[in-house]
């Protein structure tokens, strides 16, 4: 086992692998720049270095990163999600200096980043995909003639990257025409190829995805399925495990086939198979996350598994102990991200400091966050502010907890994701199981609701009432 990690990330991410390294014995390396020297990542970490002043370029920078880890001698670094935790040049550079990448072998990222590669890995092993092209579109008179054969409508998508940028919807030819090149160059410039996909659109559907673990000798098993449908602006917003619509003989056939996949790939470390599911319920690869997810704690609340932990120990060149026949699954897990955003505004971040900060708890209740009193919520990095995990017995009891939890979360000096969340919670068709990735634009009633007074408000409104008052 390693006797130091640098975990080169931020937020609750990097404050939950911290906790899984103190678990193990491990101790933990934490990298800042100047906008937050006193982050909670740097006080529980056993060390923290500030590597930057820039904050768009601290947590990129991975020739420092690495310098530094050598230098602290640190056996491993940690990506966390986001910034670096799928860039296979970053992986390649730590085997390269003699540090160990805790996640997949580099040449796995590379093949499993390209969307058109995956899919072709994956068709071969039995997942089903997707009708579309079998690789990257030359241009768009052959994006025009494949349309025309797998009928409309269909989906361009960028072949890199992932968030929703450099994806389009099409239904007719017209469409197609004017979306091709704007397509291409959002993804050029997000992730530096304009190359697409193309592909039937699914109409209306769920979001689900499997979480599989792998060690370095072949052994590999999945973890189930979590649904991941509602979502706003491509990203999600609500997480549940396990999905409503996979019954054990399904779970087990499309497990399977996931665990086949994975084994064909050379695949070990946390990752997460995602797919599209019609409304028969038949699922189709889109792609695969090679990284640990930002919803796993529902699984590991489900199935009882350290995700995180498990991740450290097979990237040290532990054997993966767990059979399959030792997974089992307990109840249902919702996770709810509280997000500094109005959801009014279209989900425009809000910029602030947090004023008042009150965390629920009590049984069935956990929240993985790194936010306190005082917190900056800035312009820099993702408006994640925390994540709401809850467990109940059945989906009825978890829909409920999470209604009680939110009702006690309190935030105030930015705007949040509560109200919403919570209307949704109260809102029958997501109670009843009723809902795909357009839940949002199919149910605008949940975007009603009363904004909660902060100070400022309050004392507006209290001089409001002293100079009517004084008025009389």
């Amino acid at each position: 086992m390693f006797k130091k990690v640098l975990i080169a990330n931020r937020g609750e991410i990097a404050v939950r692998v911290i906790r899984a390294c103190k678990e193990l014995g491990i101790r933990t390396v934490a990298i800042y720049n100047e906008v937050e020297p006193t982050a909670r990542h740097v006080k529980i970490a056993d060390e923290a270095y500030m590597i930057g002043s820039d904050p768009l370029d601290t947590y990129l920078n991975y020739e420092r990163i690495i310098d530094l880890a050598l230098e602290v001698k640190a056996e491993a670094i940690h990506p966390g999600y986001g910034f670096l935790a799928e860039n296979p040049e970053f992986a390649k550079a730590c085997e390269e200096a003699g540090i160990v990448f805790i996640g997949p072998h580099w040449k796995v990222i590379e093949l499993m980043g390209n969307k058109a590669r995956a899919k072709e890995v994956v068709k071969r092993a039995g997942l089903p995909t997707v009708p579309g092209s079998d690789g990257i579109l030359r241009d768009l008179e052959e994006a025009k003639k494949l349309a025309k054969e797998i009928g409309y409508p269909v989906l361009l998508k960028a072949t890199a990257g992932g968030g929703g940028r450099g994806i389009r919807i099409c239904r007719n030819e017209e469409e197609l025409i004017k979306n091709y090149e704007s397509a291409s160059r959002e993804a050029e410039k997000a992730f530096g190829s304009g190359a697409l996909l193309l592909e039937k659109y699914i109409q209306d559907p769920k979001h689900i995805e499997f979480q599989v673990l792998g060690d370095k000798y072949g052994n590999v098993i999945h973890l189930g399925e979590r649904d991941c449908s509602i979502q706003r602006k491509n990203q999600k917003l609500i997480e549940i495990a396990p999905s409503l619509i996979l019954d054990e003989e399904r779970r087990n056939y499309y497990g399977s086939l996931v665990v086949k996949a994975c084994k064909e790939i050379g695949y070990y470390s946390a990752g997460t198979m995602e797919f599209v599911a019609d409304k028969e319920g038949n699922l189709y690869f889109i792609e695969m996350n090679t990284r640990i997810q930002v919803e796993h704690p529902i699984t590991e609340m489900i199935t009882g598994i350290d995700i995180v932990k498990w991740q450290i120990r097979i990237a040290s060149g532990e054997r993966l102990t767990l059979k399959q026949e030792d997974v089992k699954f307990n109840g249902f897990s919702i996770e709810c991200r509280i997000n500094a955003e109005d959801p009014k505004k279209d989900f425009a971040p809000s910029i602030g400091t947090i004023e008042r900060y009150y965390v629920p708890g009590g049984f069935g209740i956990r929240v993985e966050h790194a936010s306190a009193r005082g917190y900056e919520i800035t312009p820099y990095y993702d408006s994640l502010i925390a994540k709401l995990i809850v467990w109940g017995q059945t989906y009825e009891e978890a829909v409920e907890r999470m209604r009680g939890a939110l009702e006690t979360y309190e935030i105030t000096g930015v705007k949040t994701t509560i109200p919403l969340l919570l209307n949704i919670m109260k809102e029958k068709d997501f109670k009843e199981g009723r809902f795909d990735t357009k839940y949002l634009q199919k149910h605008p009633q949940v975007f009603e609701y009363k904004e909660h007074r902060d100070k400022e408000d309050f004392v507006a409104l209290i001089s409001a009432v002293i100079s009517k008052f004084h008025g009389l």
